[in-house]
C-alpha cells in the first residue's frame, strides 16, 4: 500500500515505524529521552545559529574552515554590491497586487516589481494620498518581501539578523496609518539599515526624527500645552533605559532619586517622561499642514515648541533653546546613561546568545559600548566583542529559534527555491511572527517561553510541512537532486540530511528514529524499499521531521 506523505509524517510523529495513523491527528516532533541531552554542537553551528538564518548548503564547511573570527569578521564588514544572487534576486522579485474598481481608480491584478524600494522620501510620501489602500500599504509588503529574500539568499546574514533585532527594538507598526506605510522603505533603509552596526546616538536621533515614529508615537501633532508624553515614554521604557529603571513606584520627585558616583539618577521618573515630552514638542513631519512644506521628510515647527527651562535626569535644559536643541540634549543624556548601555548590551546578548546572558558577557560589552561611545562603529564594536567573548561558544540550548527564524532555516537548509508571496507572508502571521505588524511598541518577545506555545510550534510546523506541497507556490524543493551520487542507502540518506540541516548528529534515539522512518523496515545500508514515489515521499517527510527536531530549534 502506498503512504500519503501526510501519513508516513504522522506515522513518523508517533514513532517512524512505518504504521499508518488518521489524518486528523497532528504530528509532534520527535523528542530526545529524558536521559539523553542534546549534546553541544560544534563551533560552527553555534555561528551559523545564531550569527545567521541558519546554513545553507557548504557553510557548515566554510565557517568551520575560516575560523570564528574570521566569519565574524566578514560579516561585521558585509560588501552588499558584492551579494550579487541575492541582489539580483530582489530585482527580479515579483509580488502579486490585487483590489477591486473603487471611486476614481480601475481594478488591479497583476505582478508587480517591488518598485518603492529605492524610492526618495518625497516620492513615497505621494503614495500615502492614492485612493486605494492596498496601494498605500503596497510599500510596506515590498519590504517584507525583500527582507524575506534577504534573510534566505544574502550572504550577509548577520546583518539581516541584527536589522530584525533593531527593527524590533524601535518597533514601529507599519500598517497603523498609511502615512507609516507609503514611508516605510525609507524606515528600513535609510533609519534601520544605515545605522545598524553604528553609532547609537546617532541612531536614536535618525529614529527620533523619522517620520514613521512620528507619526506611530503621536509626536507629529505634540506642541506646547500640553505635549504628547507617547514617544518620550517609550524613549526612556523601551529605546533606552528599560522598564526595569522605571523608579516612579518608589519616588515621585526628581530630587529624590538616588544618585551614582557620576551624580546621574539612577533611574527615570514620570517627571523626566514629561519632561522630555516638552523638549520634543514641534518635532514634526512636512505634511504641507499651515503653510509647511509637503514633502514627507522632518520638519521642525519652532511656534509649536515648549521653550520654557525643563529639567530630565537632574540636568537643566535652558529656556529659549536653539531650534532643537533641548531635545538633542535629551537624546544625550539617555544615550550615554549606564542604564541605557546596559540595558541595549542585555538585550544584544539576549539576541546573540541566550534569553539569560551570564553577567560576565554582558559585563565586557558594556564596557566595550562605553569605551567606544563616540565611535561611529560602537554597535559594531560591541557586537565584535559579544561573538568573540568565551561565553558565546560556551553556552548552548538557552534559545530556541522565533517562527520566521524556523522557517528561513528549513529554507536555507534544504535549498529551496523562495518567492515571495502573500501567502507566505500569512502563514508566518499564523505563526506569531509579524513582520512589521506588531502593534505595540515592545516589538516581537525576545525570550524562548514565548515562541515555545503549543500553538505556535504547531503552526509553525504545519507550515514547513504545507511548504513543500506542490500547490503551495512560495518554495519548491529538489531534495533527491541535491544529493551526491554516492549517497544511496537510508543511512546515507539520513546521515545526509542530519548534517545538511543540523550540522551534528542528534541524539541515538532520535536518529534511529529517522532510519526507521527512512528505511520503513528494510535493510539500513541498502537503497529504500518501496516505489520511486515511496521514496520521494518519506524523504519529504524525513527533512520535515528533521526541521521539527529539538536540535533544529535551538540557537
Amino acid at each position: 500500500m502506498s503512504l500519503s506523505r501526510r501519513q508516513l509524517l504522522l506515522g513518523a510523529a508517533v514513532g517512524a515505524t512505518g504504521a499508518v495513523v488518521h489524518e486528523n491527528v497532528d504530528a509532534a516532533p520527535l523528542q530526545p529521552s529524558a536521559t539523553e541531552a542534546m549534546a553541544k554542537p560544534p563551533f560552527e553551528v553555534i555561528a551559523l545559529s545564531r550569527m545567521a538564518y541558519g546554513a545553507r548548503s557548504g557553510d557548515y564547511a566554510r565557517v568551520r574552515t575560516m575560523g570564528l573570527t574570521a566569519y565574524v569578521d566578514e560579516q561585521l564588514n558585509p560588501n552588499f554590491a558584492a551579494d550579487t544572487d541575492c541582489n539580483t534576486r530582489i530585482a527580479n522579485a515579483k509580488l502579486r497586487i490585487v483590489y477591486a474598481a473603487g471611486t476614481g481608480f480601475p481594478a488591479v491584478d497583476e505582478m508587480r516589481d517591488l518598485v518603492t524600494l529605492n524610492k526618495t522620501q518625497p516620492e513615497l510620501w505621494e503614495l500615502r494620498a492614492h485612493p486605494s489602500n492596498t496601494e498605500r500599504i503596497r510599500p510596506v509588503d515590498e519590504v517584507v518581501a525583500a527582507n524575506w529574500i534577504r534573510a534566505i539568499y544574502s550572504k550577509w546574514q548577520l546583518f539581516e539578523i541584527m536589522t530584525d533585532f533593531w527593527h524590533n527594538h524601535f518597533n514601529v507598526w507599519a500598517y497603523s496609518d498609511t502615512r507609516i506605510s507609503a514611508l516605510w522603505p525609507h524606515y528600513d533603509k535609510t533609519v534601520i539599515r544605515a545605522n545598524c552596526f553604528g553609532n547609537f546616538r546617532d541612531f536614536l536621533e535618525a529614529v527620533a526624527t523619522s517620520p514613521a515614529m512620528l507619526y506611530y508615537l503621536d509626536n507629529s501633532t505634540s506642541r506646547d500645552g500640553p505635549a504628547n508624553e507617547n514617544f518620550a515614554r517609550e524613549l526612556f521604557e523601551l529605546h533606552t533605559f528599560g522598564s526595569q529603571n522605571y523608579l516612579n513606584n518608589i519616588y515621585n520627585n526628581w530630587q529624590e532619586v538616588p544618585r551614582d558616583n557620576q551624580g546621574r539618577p539612577i533611574g527615570y521618573i514620570d517627571q523626566d517622561v514629561y519632561e522630555a515630552a516638552r523638549a520634543f514638542t514641534g518635532w514634526t513631519v512636512a505634511d504641507g499642514v499651515g503653510g509647511i512644506p509637503n514633502t514627507g521628510v522632518f520638519h521642525y515647527v519652532d511656534g509649536w515648541h515648549d521653550n520654557a527651562q525643563k529639567i530630565v535626569l537632574a540636568n537643566f535644559l535652558d529656556a529659549n533653546a536653539a531650534h532643537q536643541e533641548d531635545g538633542q540634549k535629551v537624546l544625550d543624556l539617555v544615550a550615554k546613561h549606564p542604564a541605557t548601555i546596559r540595558n541595549i548590551c542585555t538585550k544584544l546578548c539576549r539576541r546573540l546568545v541566550s534569553d539569560n546572558p551570564p553577567k560576565s558577557l554582558v559585563d565586557k560589552a558594556v564596557a566595550v559600548w562605553t569605551a567606544n561611545y563616540d565611535a561611529p562603529d560602537q554597535i559594531k564594536r560591541t557586537i565584535r566583542a559579544i561573538l568573540l567573548a568565551p561565553e558565546f561558544l560556551a553556552t548552548w540550548g538557552g534559545k530556541i529559534r522565533r517562527p520566521n527564524e524556523v522557517v528561513a532555516a528549513y529554507l536555507r537548509s534544504t535549498g529551496a527555491e523562495v518567492k515571495p508571496t502573500a501567502e507566505l507572508f500569512s502563514w508566518i502571521t499564523l505563526c506569531g511572527y509579524r513582520m512589521f505588524n506588531w502593534a505595540t511598541p515592545t516589538g516581537h518577545p525576545d525570550e524562548s517561553g514565548y515562541w515555545s506555545s503549543s500553538n505556535a510550534l504547531l503552526n509553525t510546523w504545519n507550515l514547513l510541512f504545507h511548504l513543500q506541497q506542490s500547490y503551495f507556490p512560495p518554495a519548491t524543493f529538489d531534495l533527491q537532486g541535491q544529493m551526491p551520487s554516492n549517497v544511496t542507502t537510508v543511512r546515507q540518506i539520513v546521515d545526509f540530511w542530519v548534517m545538511r540541516m543540523l550540522g551534528y548528529q542528534p541524539s541515538a534515539l532520535v536518529k534511529t528514529k529517522l532510519l526507521n522512518l527512512m528505511g520503513q523496515a528494510g535493510n539500513l545500508d541498502a537503497v529504500p524499499v518501496g516505489s520511486a514515489n515511496d521514496v520521494k515521499l518519506r524523504l519529504s517527510s524525513l527533512v520535515h521531521m528533521i526541521g521539527m527536531l529539538p536540535e533544529f530549534y535551538t540557537r
